[in-house]
Order: structure tokens, then C-alpha cells, then sequence
């Protein structure tokens, strides 16, 4: 019998219960088990894909394309596993299945009703997920992490209390788990926590049918001893089972602080873990496991060294908008023993239109980019500055800095490199100007252009790289194989009636899809590092397996630091 472990959320929304989530699953394959995880968001949306990501963060895609929540994208980092759409239940999946079965007669003429019917049918899901096998090998999940999106007392999220409530008595009481993550403020110059809302969150949670197994206060601080104790005597909870989750240096440690509060021993108790079949291998797999990640958690402490990478980007005012970026950017440095430190540009604020009307930000973002190790544009959609993006990736050509475009980037790299290398003055992206004389960016011919959710080039799709580019750094990376598995999210492509022209200049196609008529990979010729790809190395990064390019881009950077170190000792 699967286990399941339910996170859900009070007070206020975006206080880490993906990142408790993932650290419990952390904790549990750590002993050996096998572990997969649901994210249920309380939005009608049918997935994340047509939800732009400064209202909702990054959109994160799977191998199967499904376009999700960004909790998903922590899941697959943490648990270092697969994930497909099926994982991430949103309100429109559930309302549309039922609606679906009403209109095929499935409910025999009954009045459909949000219960049984909508609750059932969120169950029945749960379960769907938990038949799938995790892996190649075939095996079932041991655990299933489930985190319920938004905070208890949403009114989107009262029919997911409601399945959450019947599905404890639907697994058995030995097989379900809830663990209530709840912020304690800090108020005031003493600094006092207050754990009233807390209180109040709880209150909510059983007043719906559902009691905390755990609950994890979320603080800037340590929690005090009285404040724990008076939370779990009016919670109603033991006081091994409040959790003291302060802010610490870095995601990493949180799983080591879920363990040093005793999670690991209360979940073996409390769902008869020690029941369940593990084998030697997945054991010492398990422990090998939490061995790296420990060592991973400690030696983020002690690094001191930074490297500095400018990313240029539509949606830099909310930076969970390229949290995979950003996260495999992380992945690379402490692969080589340093800390990330970013530079967020907003490309419009590179344009002329700011240095007209905010000449201060103009010239500040400017001195940004002429001072950057590395350079990233990352993906987007829209017109909007797409042309201080342009004037980034040319400044990065022209300077040997190295950079990275990833898959709108990939398409800018193309669009300044015609203009300023091949006298294309009016080269352009059909999606910014549909009229221009000399398209280098197309539509894709098969791309759907009346529905846009879920129509993209989506998912794990092949790229071949070419023999023919003996030295090539994307080759190398890729351990000189013939072909990778990467994934998309696109609408636009490469012209390919003006590939030879480019080549000849000397920008090279190194990676193109199995048809060999669509670019997924550029390289600069005589430059330390300039590639642009066109799909999203940062989806399949991990944090002790970080992306390849994400990799030789930091390493890049480094090797420019020594260089220019050694240049001002001369």
C-alpha cells in the first residue's frame, strides 16, 4: 500500500511548501524508497502554459510536454525523477474529466455534484498517479508526496480539502500523513513572534475534517521554546510535532533541518515505513544519497568565492519568472566549488525608449552588462525588449564574454549576428514585426495559430549533432555523442533558407532535429563561449548533476577571471 504524505499551507501563500515537500521526499528516498509527488493547484486553469510568469512564476515543462507549476521543477531536482502532467492537478483538469464523463452519460442521469463527484474524481487521480511506475525499472512509488496549493480557507481549495479528507479514511489511517506548513511573523522592534495566526490556520484545517500530523512554522528566525510550546498546546499537538523552519543559507540545508527536528523517525512511526520492502541496493543508494547531500549542504557554507552572471530577460521583476535558471546557474557554480551571484537586467531598460525617459536606469543597466563575466537572455515571448536584448548579445560577441541564449536567446543571437555580421540591417523575428523583408525567424509551420495553450514544440524532442563540426565545445560537452534529449517550449524557429548564408559568416548550426531542417544549436566560431540552443537545458538540471552548458559557461567565466587576473599582474 502506497504512503502518502499531504503538505498543505496556512496564512499566506509562497512560504516554501514546495521546498518542505521535496525535502521530506528527500528525506524519505534517503531510506531507500521510492518516491513521487503530485502538485494539486487550485486555479481553473488546465495547466501553467498560458499564464505569464510574472504573475505566476516560471511555466516548468516536463519530457511529456506537459507545462506545469514550478513546484514540479523542485520535485524533479530534489527527488532527481521524472515527472509527467499527469503530476500536477489543477482545478480545470478535474472540472473538465467530470464534465467530460457527464456528457458520455457516465453518471447514469445523476445530479453532478461538487460531492461525490469532483472529490471522487480528485482521488481517483491521486491513485492514477500512484499506478505509474516511477522509472524505467517498472517500480511503483513506496510514497506519494502530495502539496495542496494556495492557503487552507481559499475557496479554491475547499474541494481539495474535502478529497483530502476522505481519502484519509479511503488509504487508512497508517498510510496518510499531513504535514501543515504555517508562517510565525516576526512583529515588532523586540521582534516577537506571533503565533496566532498560526493558531488560526490550524483552527481552519480541523474546522474542514483534517488534522496536522506535523506542523513547520516558517520564520526568519529560530522559533523560541515558548513559542513552540504554546503553539503545540493550542494546536493540539505534541511538541516533537512543531517544527522550527527558519530561514537558513540555502535551500540545500532544509532537508538536514527536517532531520535534526526528528521528521525521519516520525515518519518511520508513523507510517510503519520499517513495513516496507526495501531492498539492499535502494538502501545503500538511499544513504550514498543523503551522504552527497549533506556534503553539498556544507560546502555552500564555506564557499566564499562568487561568480557573476548577467541575466537579460522580459520577466526580471519577479525572479522565480527563470527559477530554473537561476537554479542551474547554482547547480554549475558549486560544481566548481563557488556561489552564483546574479545580475537581473530588464531588456527594455537597455533600449533607447529608457534613455529618454529614465536615463539613470538606462546607463545603470548598461553598466551592468559592460561589466558582466557571463551573459544569459533567456527564453520569453513578445515584442517587448527584444532589441536591448539584440544589443546584449552583440555586446557579448564583440567582447568574447561568454554567453548563453536559450531558446528566445537562441533566436536573438540569430537576429543580431544577420544584421551586424551579414549586413541584414532589417532581420527580424516574424513574431515582433510579421512584415519584415528578411524573416530569420519564423513561425513554425505546424504550430497551431488560433488555440495557444498546449500547441508549442513541447517536451523531450531530439537534437542530432553534427559530425561534421569536429570542434565543436556543445559536442564535447555532450560527451561527443551523435544525438542529445533535451526539452522545448516554442512557437518560433530558425529560417532555414538562411542557415548558409550565416554559416558562411561563421555562426554555426551544430545541433538540428531529425529532419535536419530545424536549428536547435548555434556556435561562434573564435569566441570563448557563444552558444545559443533552442530548447531549455536549466528543466533537466540537478543539483549534483548540473546541465552541461550551464556547466562550460561557468567555467568559461572562470577561465576569463584568470585571464583578465593574470592580464592586470602583468
Amino acid at each position: 500500500m502506497t504512503k502518502y504524505v499531504v503538505v498543505t499551507g496556512g496564512v499566506i501563500s509562497g512560504i516554501g511548501k514546495g521546498i518542505i515537500a521535496s525535502s521530506t521526499g528527500t528525506l524519505l528516498k534517503s531510506l531507500g524508497l521510492n518516491v513521487t509527488a503530485i502538485k494539486i493547484d487550485p486555479y481553473l486553469n488546465i495547466d501553467a502554459g498560458l499564464m505569464t510568469p510574472l504573475d505566476h512564476g516560471e511555466v516548468f515543462v516536463l519530457n511529456d510536454g506537459g507545462e506545469v507549476d514550478l513546484d514540479l521543477g523542485n520535485y524533479e531536482r530534489f527527488l532527481d525523477v521524472e515527472l509527467s502532467r499527469i503530476n500536477n492537478i489543477t482545478t480545470g483538469k478535474i472540472y473538465q474529466e467530470v464534465i467530460e464523463r457527464e456528457r458520455r452519460g457516465d453518471y447514469l442521469g445523476k445530479t453532478v455534484q461538487v460531492v461525490p463527484h469532483i472529490t471522487d474524481a480528485i482521488q481517483n487521480w491521486i491513485e492514477r498517479v500512484v499506478e505509474l511506475p516511477i522509472d524505467k525499472s517498472g517500480a511503483k512509488p513506496d510514497v506519494c508526496i502530495i502539496e495542496l496549493g494556495g492557503t487552507v480557507g481559499d475557496i479554491e481549495s475547499a474541494p481539495f480539502i474535502e478529497a483530502m479528507r476522505q481519502f484519509q479514511f479511503r488509504v487508512g489511517h497508517d498510510n496518510f500523513c499531513l504535514i501543515h506548513v504555517s508562517l510565525v511573523p516576526v512583529v515588532g522592534s523586540v521582534g516577537e513572534q506571533k503565533t496566532k495566526p498560526t493558531q488560526m490556520s490550524v483552527r481552519d484545517l480541523r474546522g474542514a475534517g483534517l488534522s496536522p500530523d506535523l506542523i513547520a512554522c516558517r520564520s526568519s528566525k529560530p522559533l523560541d521554546d515558548n513559542v513552540a510550546a504554546k503553539i503545540s498546546m493550542f494546536c493540539h499537538v505534541a511538541p516533537e510535532q512543531v517544527l522550527a523552519v527558519h530561514d537558513v543559507s540555502s535551500v540545500y540545508h532544509v532537508p538536514l533541518l527536517l532531520k535534526k527536528h526528528g521528521v525521519i523517525d516520525f515518519l518511520r512511526q508513523r507510517l510503519k515505513l520499517d513495513t516496507v520492502m526495501v531492498p539492499d541496493d535502494r538502501r545503500l543508494a538511499g544513504e550514498q544519497l543523503w551522504k552527497d547531500w549533506a556534503m553539498l549542504a556544507s560546502s555552500y557554507v564555506h564557499l566564499h568565492e562568487t561568480v557573476t552572471i548577467t541575466i537579460v530577460g522580459k520577466y526580471t521583476n519577479l525572479h522565480d519568472s527563470y527559477i530554473s535558471v537561476y537554479k542551474a546557474l547554482e547547480h554549475a557554480a558549486l560544481a566548481h566549488k563557488r556561489k552564483i551571484e546574479i545580475k537581473w537586467i530588464e531588456a527594455s531598460d537597455l533600449e533607447q525608449e529608457t534613455r529618454q525617459s529614465n536615463p539613470i536606469k538606462y546607463h545603470e543597466s548598461w553598466q551592468y552588462v559592460c561589466s558582466s563575466d557571463g551573459i544569459i537572455v533567456p527564453g520569453g515571448f513578445g515584442s517587448r525588449g527584444i532589441e536591448g536584448m539584440i544589443m546584449a548579445a552583440k555586446w557579448a560577441r564583440e567582447h568574447n564574454i561568454p554567453y548563453l541564449g536559450i531558446c528566445l536567446g537562441m533566436q536573438i543571437s540569430v537576429i543580431e549576428f544577420a544584421r551586424h555580421v551579414c549586413g541584414m540591417a532589417d532581420a527580424n523575428s516574424t513574431e515582433v514585426d510579421p512584415d519584415t523583408k528578411t524573416p530569420v525567424i519564423i513561425y513554425m509551420p505546424e504550430i497551431s495559430k488560433t488555440h495557444l495553450g498546449g500547441t508549442m514544440r513541447l517536451g523531450l524532442r531530439t537534437t542530432l549533432l553534427e559530425k561534421g563540426c569536429k570542434h565543436s565545445i556543445v559536442r564535447r560537452l555532450y560527451g561527443n555523442k551523435s544525438s542529445i534529449n533535451e526539452r522545448h517550449r516554442h512557437r518560433y524557429e530558425v529560417n532555414p533558407e538562411y542557415v548558409n548564408v550565416l554559416e558562411k559568416k561563421g555562426l554555426k548550426f551544430v545541433g538540428k532535429d531529425e529532419s535536419g531542417q530545424r536549428m536547435e544549436i548555434i556556435e561562434l566560431e573564435n569566441h570563448p563561449f557563444f552558444v545559443g540552443c533552442q530548447y531549455h537545458p536549466e528543466y533537466l538540471t540537478r543539483p549534483l548533476k548540473p546541465a552541461p552548458l550551464f556547466n562550460e559557461l561557468i567555467l568559461a567565466v572562470m577561465r576569463k577571471l584568470m585571464h583578465d587576473n593574470m592580464s592586470n599582474m602583468k
